[in-house]
């Protein structure tokens, strides 16, 4: 199959990761496979190189932006259309909000067989302002009329798609979000050596975040959340692991709480050192305000190392209550807290947790059954109708 591929911005993050997987694996397996993105990069870092080098055709639209900008938008729109009707391909594979949207309908007007989305997260979700909510939820109903099949990271972005009247239920499918899961290995690092490289001892217990610096990935809970729980156990320590632009802000939050000084930032990382920090850290304290999936906890539990989250969107399919980790309401920051120092206290809970959660996430995570899972709603999806494809039209 000829298959086109749409996001917004390849900057390192779980959205990304998933695509470029997905279009690697496909590439594999003999699809031609061309993956379109935005010129926007961040502190976040850049995929674009491992984009370029797996083998598929990678092309950037200037104008394709994360910021809405409606004359901007526009000609993105245009451009897209143009360029589906040159590369003629047989499916159309959207992800993120404003590619989800731009894709679909250049892919409509171009007349593209089967369009495809990727819920990662959802487009309107309460972190945002009413007008912008209101916006997506809008345009995602009405993209969503003329969307073959809507892909979903988790079934919690099922339920509030189908909640908010965006499309039936026979239009999604579940397919969980991929990891390179032999990138993550116990066995393969010095976890001593890891800790004293941050300036920790053997008896200490390190208590880890995988995030952007950034608004609502939850810094403003986690950052009082940790405060509280080094006033309990004095000697808790910290390891953020990630660069964002809110990094400055956050640090000054640190000193403003006092326990600057019993926080390590790693700064910007790539993708494959990740693993080598999860293997020195105890637990991970998840506190994002929003969430499809959240691929930190999946990697941190490939890990053996337990997680500590608010209970949001897609977060509870992965950290299993009393199985693999501890859930608190969401920005309830003594919950939050006394969840940390309950696991900081018991040793042997996490061990358990972290053992289960591994055996768990190494067959439901793995990149190659989200690629075969994919790779059949695409089959399926060609299989429906066995006319020539001129005599196929997208039903808007």
């Amino acid at each position: 199959m000829n298959i086109c591929h749409v996001i917004t911005r390849l900057i390192v993050g779980g959205a990304q990761e998933n695509t470029l997987l997905t279009c690697a694996g496909l590439h594999e397996r003999g699809h031609r496979v061309t993956l379109v993105i935005g010129p926007d990069v961040g502190p976040e870092g850049s995929l674009q190189a491992e984009a370029q080098a797996g083998g598929y055709d990678v092309l950037v639209v200037p104008s394709l932006v994360r910021a809405i900008r409606p004359f901007q938008d526009r000609l993105a729109w245009q451009e897209l259309t143009r360029e589906f009707i040159r590369i003629q391909p047989d499916i159309v594979h959207t992800h993120s909000s404003k590619a989800g949207i731009l894709g679909r309908l250049a892919a409509r007007d171009a007349k593209i067989p089967t369009l495809i989305h990727t819920i990662h997260g959802m487009s309107f979700n309460r972190t945002q302002r009413w007008p912008t909510r209101t916006l997506y939820r809008e345009l995602e109903r009405y993209c969503g009329r003329f969307t073959h099949q809507i892909i979903s990271v988790a079934d919690a972005m099922t339920r509030q798609a189908v909640n908010a009247k965006i499309a039936n239920p026979d239009k999604f499918t579940t397919v969980y979000s991929g990891m390179r899961t032999d990138w993550f290995s116990p066995q393969d690092h010095d976890r001593q050596a890891i800790r004293q490289n941050w300036g920790f001892g053997p008896e200490t217990v390190v208590v880890g975040s995988v995030a952007r610096l950034f608004r609502n990935k939850g810094y403003e809970q986690l950052i009082p959340a940790m405060a509280e729980a080094a006033r309990t156990l004095p000697e808790l320590r910290f390891v953020w692991v990630g660069d964002g632009p809110q990094r400055k802000e956050y640090e000054h939050q640190l000193e403003r709480f006092g326990i600057r000084s019993k926080v390590y930032l790693t700064g910007l990382l790539e993708p494959t050192q990740v693993s080598q920090m999860l293997a020195g850290l105890d637990m991970l304290v998840h506190a994002s305000q929003w969430e499809g999936l959240p691929r930190a906890a999946v990697q941190s539990l490939l890990m053996e190392c337990p997680v500590v989250s608010f209970d949001i969107d897609g977060t509870r399919e992965v950290v299993i209550p009393e199985q693999t980790g501890i859930l608190v309401p969401l920005n309830k920051i003594d919950a939050l807290a006394a969840a940390i120092v309950q696991l900081a206290k018991d040793g042997n809970q996490r061990l358990v947790f972290g053992r289960a959660g591994r055996e768990r996430c190494l067959v439901q995570f793995d990149h190659h059954n989200m690629v075969d899972a994919i790779e059949r709603v695409y089959k399926k999806l060609a299989d429906r109708s066995h006319e020539p494809r001129s005599a196929r039209e997208i039903t808007s």
